[in-house]
């Protein structure tokens, strides 16, 4: 298991983004969450198994159909850390 923060940059708010992110995260398994910036920018926490989430972070960087993903911001966290909305993958707002 590996827990990853992202920030995506690039034309991402009022395109379905963190919808589409949340279906590919159920299909995954992934858990945690995802969340617009007032700044325009998408942030997310996800956590699952190593192949998971890499497929998730290439998933992230392509968007749905009408964004325009210009960069991924991708660090690692500890899993040692109580991660929000840990048992599912959640739209925060």
């Amino acid at each position: 298991m590996i827990r990853r923060h992202v920030l995506v940059s690039g034309h991402v708010q009022g395109v379905g983004y963190r919808y589409l992110a949340r279906k590919h995260a159920d299909r995954l398994g992934i858990a945690g969450w995802v969340r617009n910036l007032p700044d325009g920018r998408v942030e997310a926490e996800i956590e699952g198994e190593d192949a998971a989430v890499e497929t998730m972070l290439r998933r992230l960087e392509a968007g749905p159909p009408g964004s325009r993903v210009t960069g991924l911001e991708v660090a690692e966290r500890p899993l040692a850390e109580p991660a929000e909305g840990a048992a599912r993958f959640q739209i925060l707002r």
